[in-house]
Protein backbone atom coordinates (compact mmCIF):
# COMPACT_ATOMS: atom_id res chain seq x y z
CA UNK A 1 0.00 0.00 0.00
CA UNK A 2 0.85 3.50 -0.97
CA UNK A 3 -1.50 5.43 -0.01
CA UNK A 4 -4.75 6.24 1.66
CA UNK A 5 -7.48 7.59 -0.24
CA UNK A 6 -9.80 9.84 1.94
CA UNK A 7 -13.51 10.58 1.38
CA UNK A 8 -15.51 12.92 3.10
CA UNK A 9 -19.72 13.69 3.16
CA UNK A 10 -21.48 16.41 4.47
CA UNK A 11 -18.41 18.30 4.08
CA UNK A 12 -18.99 18.63 0.50
CA UNK A 13 -22.26 20.31 0.72
CA UNK A 14 -20.20 23.25 2.83
CA UNK A 15 -19.61 25.47 -0.24
CA UNK A 16 -17.22 28.58 0.54
CA UNK A 17 -16.56 26.82 3.94
CA UNK A 18 -15.70 24.12 2.67
CA UNK A 19 -11.90 24.61 2.83
CA UNK A 20 -12.10 25.61 6.20
CA UNK A 21 -13.42 22.19 7.03
CA UNK A 22 -10.89 20.19 4.98
CA UNK A 23 -8.34 22.21 7.11
CA UNK A 24 -9.65 21.05 10.30
CA UNK A 25 -10.15 17.55 8.98
CA UNK A 26 -6.38 17.30 8.05
CA UNK A 27 -5.37 18.58 11.28
CA UNK A 28 -7.13 15.64 12.93
CA UNK A 29 -5.88 12.85 10.80
CA UNK A 30 -2.52 13.98 11.67
CA UNK A 31 -2.92 14.36 15.80
CA UNK A 32 -4.12 10.42 15.46
CA UNK A 33 -1.36 9.53 12.55
CA UNK A 34 1.97 8.39 13.70
CA UNK A 35 4.37 10.17 12.21
CA UNK A 36 6.17 7.23 11.09
CA UNK A 37 3.38 5.88 8.87
CA UNK A 38 3.04 9.04 6.75
CA UNK A 39 4.92 11.65 4.78
CA UNK A 40 2.11 14.28 4.24
CA UNK A 41 -1.63 14.89 3.67
CA UNK A 42 -3.32 16.66 1.00
CA UNK A 43 -6.19 17.99 -0.47
CA UNK A 44 -7.26 16.61 -4.17
CA UNK A 45 -10.25 17.02 -5.80
CA UNK A 46 -12.96 16.23 -2.69
CA UNK A 47 -10.80 13.84 -0.93
CA UNK A 48 -7.91 13.80 0.95
CA UNK A 49 -4.79 11.44 -0.15
CA UNK A 50 -2.35 10.62 2.93
CA UNK A 51 0.85 9.34 1.51
CA UNK A 52 2.31 6.19 3.53
CA UNK A 53 5.78 5.54 4.32
CA UNK A 54 7.64 2.44 2.72
CA UNK A 55 6.60 -0.14 5.82
CA UNK A 56 4.01 1.69 6.99
CA UNK A 57 1.27 -0.41 9.83
CA UNK A 58 -2.12 -1.18 7.89
CA UNK A 59 -3.36 -1.78 11.03
CA UNK A 60 -2.51 1.14 12.68
CA UNK A 61 -3.18 3.53 10.19
CA UNK A 62 -6.60 1.76 9.69
CA UNK A 63 -7.53 2.28 13.89
CA UNK A 64 -6.07 5.39 13.99
CA UNK A 65 -8.42 6.85 10.91
CA UNK A 66 -11.49 5.15 12.38
CA UNK A 67 -11.20 7.78 15.18
CA UNK A 68 -11.36 10.57 13.15
CA UNK A 69 -14.85 12.74 12.87
CA UNK A 70 -15.69 14.17 9.19
CA UNK A 71 -14.27 10.56 7.23
CA UNK A 72 -16.95 9.02 5.32
CA UNK A 73 -15.03 5.86 4.23
CA UNK A 74 -11.22 5.62 3.60
CA UNK A 75 -9.25 3.24 1.46
CA UNK A 76 -5.90 1.87 0.83
CA UNK A 77 -4.82 2.26 -2.37
CA UNK A 78 -1.69 1.40 -4.89
CA UNK A 79 -0.18 3.88 -7.17
CA UNK A 80 0.18 3.20 -10.97
CA UNK A 81 0.82 5.67 -14.02
CA UNK A 82 -1.97 7.91 -15.30
CA UNK A 83 -2.72 5.77 -18.73
CA UNK A 84 -5.63 2.85 -19.58
CA UNK A 85 -2.88 -0.05 -20.11
CA UNK A 86 -0.77 0.81 -17.43
CA UNK A 87 -3.56 0.78 -14.84
CA UNK A 88 -4.56 -2.69 -16.12
CA UNK A 89 -1.41 -4.40 -16.06
CA UNK A 90 -0.46 -3.12 -12.27
CA UNK A 91 -4.31 -4.31 -11.15
CA UNK A 92 -3.78 -7.40 -13.22
CA UNK A 93 -1.87 -9.69 -10.26
CA UNK A 94 -4.16 -8.05 -7.19
CA UNK A 95 -7.02 -9.10 -8.68
CA UNK A 96 -5.81 -12.66 -9.31
CA UNK A 97 -5.60 -13.40 -6.20
CA UNK A 98 -9.36 -12.65 -4.80
CA UNK A 99 -11.87 -14.97 -5.46
CA UNK A 100 -15.15 -13.53 -7.33
CA UNK A 101 -18.06 -14.61 -9.62
CA UNK A 102 -18.94 -11.02 -10.72
CA UNK A 103 -17.13 -7.95 -10.75
CA UNK A 104 -17.26 -4.32 -11.60
CA UNK A 105 -14.59 -1.31 -12.35
CA UNK A 106 -15.43 1.92 -11.35
CA UNK A 107 -13.53 4.91 -12.23
CA UNK A 108 -13.33 8.59 -10.86
CA UNK A 109 -11.44 11.68 -12.37
CA UNK A 110 -10.42 14.31 -10.31
CA UNK A 111 -8.44 15.54 -13.01
CA UNK A 112 -11.30 16.19 -16.07
CA UNK A 113 -8.49 17.56 -18.19
CA UNK A 114 -7.44 13.79 -19.67
CA UNK A 115 -7.71 12.49 -22.92
CA UNK A 116 -10.42 9.58 -21.97
CA UNK A 117 -12.97 9.07 -20.01
CA UNK A 118 -13.70 7.09 -16.48
CA UNK A 119 -15.79 4.93 -18.80
CA UNK A 120 -13.39 4.07 -21.55
CA UNK A 121 -11.07 3.20 -18.26
CA UNK A 122 -14.50 0.43 -16.47
CA UNK A 123 -14.79 -1.07 -20.17
CA UNK A 124 -10.59 -1.28 -21.17
CA UNK A 125 -9.65 -2.46 -17.75
CA UNK A 126 -12.21 -4.47 -17.31
CA UNK A 127 -12.13 -6.19 -21.26
CA UNK A 128 -7.91 -6.47 -20.36
CA UNK A 129 -8.58 -8.37 -17.07
CA UNK A 130 -11.31 -10.60 -19.00
CA UNK A 131 -8.69 -11.67 -21.46
CA UNK A 132 -6.06 -12.27 -19.06
CA UNK A 133 -7.32 -14.92 -17.00
CA UNK A 134 -10.07 -13.19 -14.89
CA UNK A 135 -12.98 -16.03 -15.18
CA UNK A 136 -15.85 -13.45 -14.23
CA UNK A 137 -18.91 -11.99 -15.32
CA UNK A 138 -19.46 -8.41 -15.80
CA UNK A 139 -22.02 -6.77 -13.06
CA UNK A 140 -22.28 -3.26 -12.90
CA UNK A 141 -24.51 -3.08 -9.81
CA UNK A 142 -23.96 -5.06 -6.30
CA UNK A 143 -21.09 -7.18 -7.80
CA UNK A 144 -19.17 -9.37 -5.87
CA UNK A 145 -15.70 -7.44 -6.33
CA UNK A 146 -14.98 -3.71 -7.49
CA UNK A 147 -11.98 -2.55 -8.74
CA UNK A 148 -12.35 1.42 -7.70
CA UNK A 149 -9.83 3.84 -9.94
CA UNK A 150 -9.20 6.82 -9.13
CA UNK A 151 -7.19 10.04 -11.42
CA UNK A 152 -5.77 12.99 -9.77
CA UNK A 153 -3.11 15.39 -11.77
CA UNK A 154 -0.52 13.44 -12.67
CA UNK A 155 -1.12 10.34 -10.85
CA UNK A 156 -3.74 6.72 -10.73
CA UNK A 157 -4.61 5.06 -8.19
CA UNK A 158 -6.42 1.61 -7.60
CA UNK A 159 -7.89 -0.08 -4.71
CA UNK A 160 -10.73 -2.66 -3.85
CA UNK A 161 -12.28 -1.70 -0.27
CA UNK A 162 -14.01 0.97 1.12
CA UNK A 163 -13.60 1.32 4.94
CA UNK A 164 -16.77 3.23 6.71
CA UNK A 165 -15.46 6.05 8.93
CA UNK A 166 -17.30 7.67 11.62
CA UNK A 167 -18.41 10.68 9.61
CA UNK A 168 -20.08 13.44 11.18
CA UNK A 169 -18.00 16.49 11.43
CA UNK A 170 -14.50 17.20 11.88
CA UNK A 171 -13.91 17.68 15.86
CA UNK A 172 -13.45 21.43 16.62
CA UNK A 173 -15.78 22.50 13.57
CA UNK A 174 -18.67 23.45 15.71
CA UNK A 175 -17.54 25.71 18.82
CA UNK A 176 -17.41 24.02 22.35
CA UNK A 177 -19.52 22.79 24.74
CA UNK A 178 -19.89 21.42 28.41
CA UNK A 179 -20.75 17.98 29.05
CA UNK A 180 -22.28 16.96 32.47
CA UNK A 181 -20.42 13.90 32.28
CA UNK A 182 -21.06 10.62 35.05
CA UNK A 183 -19.59 7.63 34.74
CA UNK A 184 -23.28 5.79 33.96
CA UNK A 185 -23.91 5.11 30.17
CA UNK A 186 -25.77 7.73 29.26
CA UNK A 187 -23.80 11.06 29.39
CA UNK A 188 -20.29 9.25 27.71
CA UNK A 189 -22.52 8.28 24.54
CA UNK A 190 -24.18 11.96 24.75
CA UNK A 191 -20.40 13.56 24.84
CA UNK A 192 -19.47 11.37 21.48
CA UNK A 193 -22.74 12.08 19.65
CA UNK A 194 -22.15 15.67 19.88
CA UNK A 195 -18.20 15.57 19.89
CA UNK A 196 -19.71 13.54 16.01
CA UNK A 197 -21.11 16.98 15.08
CA UNK A 198 -18.24 18.78 15.62
CA UNK A 199 -18.00 20.11 18.93
CA UNK A 200 -15.35 20.04 21.66
CA UNK A 201 -16.34 18.83 24.41
CA UNK A 202 -15.06 20.14 28.12
CA UNK A 203 -16.35 17.71 31.11
CA UNK A 204 -17.92 18.62 34.19
CA UNK A 205 -18.11 15.52 36.80
CA UNK A 206 -19.99 16.16 39.93
CA UNK A 207 -18.98 13.92 42.83
CA UNK A 208 -19.56 13.44 46.26
CA UNK A 209 -16.36 12.38 47.49
CA UNK A 210 -15.24 12.34 50.56
CA UNK A 211 -18.99 11.27 51.33
CA UNK A 212 -18.87 8.37 48.69
CA UNK A 213 -15.64 6.68 47.21
CA UNK A 214 -13.40 7.79 44.42
CA UNK A 215 -15.22 5.44 42.10
CA UNK A 216 -16.92 7.59 40.14
CA UNK A 217 -14.21 9.52 39.47
CA UNK A 218 -11.53 7.09 38.42
CA UNK A 219 -14.33 6.00 36.29
CA UNK A 220 -14.75 9.14 34.48
CA UNK A 221 -11.01 9.75 34.18
CA UNK A 222 -11.12 6.40 31.89
CA UNK A 223 -14.39 7.16 29.89
CA UNK A 224 -12.44 10.79 29.39
CA UNK A 225 -8.92 8.73 27.83
CA UNK A 226 -11.43 6.96 25.51
CA UNK A 227 -13.17 9.76 24.24
CA UNK A 228 -10.67 11.93 24.01
CA UNK A 229 -8.84 9.68 21.02
CA UNK A 230 -12.24 11.62 19.31
CA UNK A 231 -11.36 14.82 19.90
CA UNK A 232 -8.00 15.17 21.01
CA UNK A 233 -6.57 16.77 24.37
CA UNK A 234 -9.69 16.68 27.10
CA UNK A 235 -10.56 18.99 29.97
CA UNK A 236 -12.11 17.79 33.10
CA UNK A 237 -13.76 19.66 36.16
CA UNK A 238 -13.89 17.71 38.80
CA UNK A 239 -17.14 19.33 41.05
CA UNK A 240 -17.63 18.58 44.67
CA UNK A 241 -21.47 18.78 45.01
CA UNK A 242 -22.32 17.01 48.57
CA UNK A 243 -22.69 19.82 50.42
CA UNK A 244 -24.74 21.32 48.33
CA UNK A 245 -26.77 18.03 48.29
CA UNK A 246 -26.74 18.38 51.97
CA UNK A 247 -28.31 21.71 51.68
CA UNK A 248 -30.82 20.52 49.72
CA UNK A 249 -32.10 17.48 51.21
CA UNK A 250 -32.28 19.24 54.93
CA UNK A 251 -34.47 22.25 53.92
CA UNK A 252 -35.99 21.54 50.51
CA UNK A 253 -39.44 19.19 50.38
CA UNK A 254 -38.05 15.80 49.62
CA UNK A 255 -39.21 14.71 46.27
CA UNK A 256 -38.25 17.94 44.87
CA UNK A 257 -34.45 17.27 45.38
CA UNK A 258 -33.58 15.60 42.36
CA UNK A 259 -35.13 18.19 40.44
CA UNK A 260 -33.03 20.77 42.69
CA UNK A 261 -29.96 19.11 42.36
CA UNK A 262 -30.05 19.03 38.44
CA UNK A 263 -30.70 23.00 38.74
CA UNK A 264 -27.49 23.50 40.71
CA UNK A 265 -25.39 21.37 38.14
CA UNK A 266 -26.65 23.48 35.17
CA UNK A 267 -25.95 26.63 37.16
CA UNK A 268 -22.33 25.26 38.14
CA UNK A 269 -22.01 24.25 34.41
CA UNK A 270 -22.43 27.61 33.26
CA UNK A 271 -19.78 28.82 35.41
CA UNK A 272 -17.52 26.66 33.64
CA UNK A 273 -18.77 26.88 30.16
CA UNK A 274 -18.17 31.39 31.31
CA UNK A 275 -14.81 29.83 32.02
CA UNK A 276 -14.28 28.00 28.89
CA UNK A 277 -16.08 30.55 26.42
CA UNK A 278 -17.85 27.68 25.89
CA UNK A 279 -21.52 28.52 23.92
CA UNK A 280 -23.78 25.59 25.49
CA UNK A 281 -23.97 22.65 27.56
CA UNK A 282 -24.41 18.56 27.32
CA UNK A 283 -26.45 16.16 29.06
CA UNK A 284 -27.29 12.29 28.95
CA UNK A 285 -30.82 12.95 29.61
CA UNK A 286 -33.31 10.69 27.39
CA UNK A 287 -36.88 11.36 27.52
CA UNK A 288 -38.50 9.59 30.25
CA UNK A 289 -35.85 7.79 31.78
CA UNK A 290 -35.86 8.50 35.32
CA UNK A 291 -38.13 11.06 37.18
CA UNK A 292 -36.14 14.05 36.38
CA UNK A 293 -35.92 13.56 32.52
CA UNK A 294 -39.77 13.90 32.13
CA UNK A 295 -40.89 16.93 30.25
CA UNK A 296 -42.49 18.86 33.11
CA UNK A 297 -38.69 18.39 35.17
CA UNK A 298 -37.00 19.41 32.16
CA UNK A 299 -38.57 22.33 31.76
CA UNK A 300 -38.24 23.37 35.06
CA UNK A 301 -34.73 23.08 35.42
CA UNK A 302 -34.15 24.52 32.47
CA UNK A 303 -35.42 27.80 34.07
CA UNK A 304 -32.05 28.28 35.14
CA UNK A 305 -30.09 27.45 32.16
CA UNK A 306 -29.06 31.01 30.03
CA UNK A 307 -27.14 28.42 27.41
CA UNK A 308 -28.75 26.00 25.17
CA UNK A 309 -29.02 22.65 26.59
CA UNK A 310 -28.52 19.77 24.33
CA UNK A 311 -29.92 16.22 24.57
CA UNK A 312 -28.63 14.16 21.85
CA UNK A 313 -29.71 10.77 23.78
CA UNK A 314 -33.57 12.62 24.18
CA UNK A 315 -35.04 9.96 21.83
CA UNK A 316 -33.25 7.00 22.32
CA UNK A 317 -33.82 4.19 24.97
CA UNK A 318 -31.08 2.31 27.47
CA UNK A 319 -30.73 -0.44 24.72
CA UNK A 320 -29.72 1.68 22.04
CA UNK A 321 -27.13 3.71 24.48
CA UNK A 322 -25.49 0.75 25.84
CA UNK A 323 -25.05 -0.74 22.10
CA UNK A 324 -23.16 2.25 21.34
CA UNK A 325 -20.93 2.04 24.46
CA UNK A 326 -20.19 -1.90 23.71
CA UNK A 327 -18.67 -0.16 20.19
CA UNK A 328 -16.90 2.23 21.62
CA UNK A 329 -15.36 0.12 24.86
CA UNK A 330 -17.09 1.52 27.33
CA UNK A 331 -19.17 -0.42 28.75
CA UNK A 332 -17.02 -2.40 31.06
CA UNK A 333 -16.56 1.10 32.65
CA UNK A 334 -20.04 2.46 32.18
CA UNK A 335 -21.52 -0.90 34.20
CA UNK A 336 -18.42 -1.07 37.10
CA UNK A 337 -20.61 -0.08 40.34
CA UNK A 338 -19.99 3.42 41.31
CA UNK A 339 -21.63 5.86 44.29
CA UNK A 340 -22.82 9.03 42.30
CA UNK A 341 -24.20 12.68 43.57
CA UNK A 342 -27.14 11.66 42.94
CA UNK A 343 -27.86 8.53 44.36
CA UNK A 344 -26.18 9.60 47.80
CA UNK A 345 -29.55 11.50 48.43
CA UNK A 346 -32.15 10.34 46.61
CA UNK A 347 -35.64 10.74 47.55
CA UNK A 348 -37.75 7.78 47.62
CA UNK A 349 -40.62 9.44 45.60
CA UNK A 350 -39.16 12.06 43.72
CA UNK A 351 -42.03 14.32 41.46
CA UNK A 352 -42.45 13.50 37.89
CA UNK A 353 -43.97 16.89 37.73
CA UNK A 354 -42.56 19.81 39.53
CA UNK A 355 -43.52 23.45 39.65
CA UNK A 356 -41.46 26.35 39.12
CA UNK A 357 -43.20 27.94 41.57
CA UNK A 358 -42.41 25.27 44.39
CA UNK A 359 -38.84 24.87 43.53
CA UNK A 360 -38.43 28.37 43.02
CA UNK A 361 -39.95 28.92 46.31
CA UNK A 362 -37.74 25.83 47.98
CA UNK A 363 -34.45 27.68 46.69
CA UNK A 364 -35.20 30.76 48.57
CA UNK A 365 -34.41 28.79 51.43
CA UNK A 366 -30.99 27.31 50.33
CA UNK A 367 -28.11 29.06 51.34
CA UNK A 368 -25.11 27.33 48.84
CA UNK A 369 -21.65 27.81 48.63
CA UNK A 370 -20.51 28.01 45.06
CA UNK A 371 -17.72 25.03 44.77
CA UNK A 372 -14.27 26.48 43.55
CA UNK A 373 -13.40 25.14 40.12
CA UNK A 374 -10.69 23.73 39.02
CA UNK A 375 -9.45 21.73 36.14
CA UNK A 376 -7.54 18.71 35.16
CA UNK A 377 -6.02 17.80 31.49
CA UNK A 378 -6.41 13.93 31.35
Amino acid sequence: MEAVIVHYGELALKGGNRDFFERVLIQNIKRVLDRQDYTSVNQLYGRLLVNLKEGASQKRVRNSLMQVFGIENFSFAYKTKQNIEAIAKDVLPYVKKCKFETFAVKTRRGNKNLPFSSVDVNKQVGGFLLKNGIDAKVKLKNPDFTLHVELFDNDAFFYFEKIRGLQGMPSGTAGKVVSLLSSGFDSPIASFKIMRRGAKCVFAHFHSYPYTNKNSINNVKEIVKILEKYQGDSKVYFIPFADIQKEIMTKAPEALRVVLYRRYMIRIAEMVAKREKADALVTGESLAQVASQTLKNMKVINEVATLPVLRPLVGMDKKEIISISRELGLEEICSSPYDDCCSLFTPKHPTVAAKLSDVEKAEVNLKVEWPKLSSVHD
